[in-house]
């Protein structure tokens, strides 16, 4: 305990000084608890307000796809540069190194693969998140299929009760409907129904219109990378997406597929957080890859 004998009193009030209130740096979120705020300034850039995202999820859904062979050799190198890693428990453990201190964004819902039907998702046990020290936990929304819609909703509610119990941010990933179109329309509804059902971040699709997707969303939304593009257009599609509001990026395949995955995460990086442009980024890239 403290040494009673040398009590003073306290003299540095600071009176003329009024205590701060400002609110916090992300949007919609300055009425979020203590650690679930702390855990999102360690996921998104304070400078910047953004992120960059890197996935490596697709293996509960596709197996061994291109990119993601080995974890170990063609994620792990690239987790340090990320500022935050998207990935399942048995992959995270198995293949990224304790000592890795980059923030984990945990896929926390799991199911069928693309050899059957998609999307008939569960929850894993909420214990994981906690033992495993993460930042975020992610589920899988997937608005406008009449099969797994109401499912994969209330999936994604329980998690949010998980996270609010526990001060862990929990990011929507919106399932693209096969009936719906595949517009700012769609995406905005698909956005706004992850905020409206407690996320904190939301990951979907950049479109054209994808302004009215970003400000019909109350929380920071980031956009998935989806498939694989040229270098130049996957830059050109980040930087469209920073223009119209998006809070970052969750690209995966656009990064660990690239001739030079190190590089092209650097230019992914200059665009979000340093505002780049695309021909600048891309020049940036091909100096780091060489």
């Amino acid at each position: 305990m403290a040494d009673t004998d040398d009590i003073r009193d306290g003299k540095s009030f600071g009176l003329d000084t009024p205590a701060k209130t400002d609110g916090f740096y992300l949007k919609g979120l300055n009425n979020g608890d203590w650690g679930l705020k702390n855990r999102l300034s360690r996921i998104f850039n304070k400078k910047s307000g953004r992120t960059v995202m890197l996935a490596f999820d697709h293996g509960f859904l596709m197996g061994p796809t291109s990119g993601l062979e080995r974890i170990d050799l063609n994620i792990a190198p690239l987790a340090e540069h990320a500022d935050c890693l998207m990935g399942t428990r048995g992959m995270i453990r198995s293949s990224i190194p304790a000592t890795c201190t980059q923030p984990v964004c945990l896929r926390t819902d799991t199911g069928t693969t693309i050899l059957t039907e998609m999307n008939h998702n569960v929850l894993i046990a909420e214990e994981e998140a906690i033992r495993m020290n993460v930042s975020a936990m992610a589920a899988m929304l997937s608005i406008g299929e009449e099969e797994t819609e109401a499912k994969t909703i209330a999936n994604f509610s329980r998690l949010v009760d998980i996270g609010n119990k526990y001060g862990i941010p929990v990011m929507g990933v919106t399932a693209v409907g096969k009936k719906m179109t595949r517009d700012a329309r769609y995406f905005g509804m698909a956005a706004r129904v992850c905020a409206e059902n407690g996320a904190s971040i939301v990951k979907t699709y950049y479109t054209e219109g994808f302004e009215k997707v970003v400000a019909a969303c109350p929380v920071p939304v980031v956009i998935a990378g989806g498939k694989k593009l040229p270098e130049l257009e996957a830059l050109d599609l980040c930087y469209k997406a920073i223009q119209c509001g998006a809070a970052g990026v969750d690209m995966g395949r656009n990064v660990f597929q690239s001739e030079a995955p190190l590089a092209m995460m650097q230019a992914v990086k200059s665009v979000v957080h340093d505002d780049s442009t695309p021909a600048e980024a891309f020049e940036l890239y091909k100096s780091l890859a060489n």
